[in-house]
Formats: structure tokens, C-alpha cells, sequence
């Protein structure tokens, strides 16, 4: 069996090298769209504004970041909307319940990591491809969510419960401080870690880690699990924000969360992409919403035009990796 040193997981160091590079065009990028956007709406430049984007970008964040472990390992996880559903209507129906905030933050959490390491197992123990184990996992979780929820819809949480998604600290929504922790621990665990140097070393090349002797299947179940919790998280964030839920909540943010992940810089392919990358292209996709929204774009145009932005940013990514190698 090989032995492993901190060295050998580490990623080469020209894909650190090209990441950095990608990680300035895509900051590039995000000036660019400011800039544009002030020009075109002087909206846009309020503060009221700015804080609205991080907020949006920071819910988009939490979902994208576990997502970023999983795509990582050159998996992919769609079940992540759906889990927020169900576990936001488990964690509202135990706070209804019990009257408890804590304990229905703490349901929703382990509803979302159990729901991840389901996933996980599918994927080490069942071999069943990532794509079609979490694409039936998201139609089971929707099944479960309409039929527990049968129709009706939780609402009006306590006041400090909704403090979350909801309240200011210091000038500040309280979700941006939540961004900027979970920012910081995932790119800590993910660059600074023996696991997380382990889980690119699965996605760049799952036989040699296996010869290696990184237990592959036992960090594939950690990273299913953790994006299963993060979606837990986001779940809660979303229930106290919008103050209900039902059974339809999470439809619609799988693909931007994907999106996020993949404009900023996450190859699907795995091996290749940070955290910090995700968050950048959450920014992102935040942005050209807010600023189509602000600029009136019909509804129907949007999911268009961020088709049209994530082929665009893979594609790039794609040929400027392969020019750099």
C-alpha cells in the first residue's frame, strides 16, 4: 500500500496556479457587472441593495457550498432542493409542536444530514451513479414532503426564531455573518485539511486515492452527508426568512445552487474547485438576477439567461484549463 503524505494529496500546483487565475476573472467579472448595472439603474448602488444581493447570494451559498464537497468528488447531488423542503416542513411542524426554536432548528439539521447520507449510501454501497441515486432521492423527498404537508401550509414562527433570515446585527442581515462563517470553515476544511485534500484526491483520480489508502467510500458518505446538513441549514434559514412553508419550497433552487457551483469554477469532472469559487459565482448569478429584476426583464426571459451564463462560464473554464495545461 502507498503511503500518504500531505504532499502527494495536495493538488498540483499549477491547478492552484490556474485556480487563482480563474478566481481573478471571476472577480473580474463580478466588477464588471456591478459597474454595468449602476450605470444602467441607480438603484442598484443603494445600500438597501447591496445587502439585499449578499442576502440572496448568501441562501444560494448554503445549499452550493456542501454541493461544491460533492461535485468535488465528481459526483452530483440533486436531491439538495427537495431536502430543504422537507426538512424546513419537519423543522416548522416540531417548532409548531413543541414550541421549541432549537430543537426544530437541531430536527432540521439531522432531516437534511440524514437525507445526505441516504444519498451517500446509495452512491459506496449500492454503486448506484450519483446522478440517477440523487435524481430518485428528489422524487421521493417530494412524494414525502406533498404528502405529509397534504396541502396545507405552516406559518408564523416566534420572533426570535425568525431573527435568522429575517433580523440585523450591526447594520447587517444576520445571514451575511452566516455566510462569512461557513465561508470561512469550508474553505478551511477544504484546503487546510487532510479530508479535504482527500476528497480532491477522489475526484481527480478515485482508483490511485483507493490505492493510496484514503477510504473512498467513507469520505464519499462525509460529503454526501455534509450537503445533505447544509441543505438543513438552508432550510432553516429559509423558514425563518420567509416565516412559512410548503411542500413546493425548494423547486426552484436546485439549479441555481449547481449554477453557483459551476460558475465559480467547480469542474464537474471533480478534483478541480474551492469553496470560496462558489461563493464568487453565487455572487454572481445573484447579480444578473437582481439586476434583471431591476432592470424589469420578464420572468420568463431569466432562466434563459442564466442557462445561457452557466454553458458559457463551463465552457470557458473548460478551454482555459485546457490551454493552461
Amino acid at each position: 500500500m502507498i503511503d500518504i503524505t500531505k504532499e502527494a494529496l495536495s493538488p498540483p500546483r499549477s491547478f492552484l496556479s490556474q485556480d487563482a487565475i480563474q478566481l481573478f476573472y471571476r472577480l473580474l467579472a463580478v466588477l464588471l457587472i456591478c459597474a454595468v448595472l449602476a450605470v444602467l439603474n441607480e438603484s442598484f448602488l443603494s445600500l438597501g441593495n447591496i445587502l439585499n444581493v449578499l442576502r440572496q447570494a448568501s441562501l444560494t451559498f448554503f445549499i452550493a457550498s456542501g454541493l461544491t464537497l460533492v461535485v468535488l468528488t465528481a459526483g452530483l447531488d440533486l436531491s439538495v432542493g427537495a431536502n430543504v423542503a422537507l426538512s424546513a416542513c419537519i423543522a416548522g411542524t416540531v417548532i409548531h409542536t413543541t414550541g421549541s426554536s432549537v430543537l426544530g432548528i437541531l430536527t432540521g439539521l439531522a432531516c437534511g444530514g440524514i437525507v445526505g447520507l441516504l444519498n451517500g449510501i446509495m452512491v459506496t454501497a449500492l454503486r448506484i451513479p450519483s446522478f440517477i441515486a440523487t435524481y430518485g432521492m428528489l422524487w421521493v423527498l417530494n412524494g414525502l414532503t406533498y404528502w405529509y404537508m397534504a396541502g396545507e401550509t405552516l406559518h408564523g414562527f416566534p420572533a426570535g426564531f425568525r431573527q435568522i433570515g429575517s433580523g440585523y446585527l450591526f447594520g447587517l442581515p444576520i445571514p451575511i455573518y452566516l455566510l462569512l462563517v461557513f465561508l470561512g470553515i469550508g474553505t478551511l476544511f477544504a484546503q487546510r485539511t487532510i479530508w479535504g485534500q482527500e476528497i480532491y484526491a477522489i475526484g481527480a483520480n478515485p482508483v490511485a486515492a483507493r490505492l493510496s489508502g484514503i477510504p473512498v467510500a467513507r469520505r464519499l458518505l462525509l460529503v454526501y452527508a455534509v450537503s445533505g446538513t447544509m441543505a438543513g441549514l438552508a432550510s432553516i434559514i429559509f423558514l425563518s426568512r420567509l416565516n412559512s412553508a410548503e411542500a413546493d419550497i425548494g423547486e426552484s433552487l436546485t439549479l441555481p445552487a449547481i449554477a453557483a457551483v459551476l460558475i465559480g469554477g467547480t469542474s464537474l469532472f471533480g478534483g478541480v474547485g474551492t469553496v470560496f469559487g462558489t461563493f464568487i459565482g453565487a455572487l454572481i448569478l445573484t447579480l444578473v438576477l437582481n439586476g434583471m429584476n431591476l432592470l424589469s426583464v420578464s420572468a420568463n426571459w431569466q432562466p434563459l439567461v442564466t442557462g445561457i451564463i452557466v454553458i458559457l462560464a463551463v465552457w470557458l473554464d473548460m478551454k482555459t484549463r485546457r490551454r493552461a495545461q
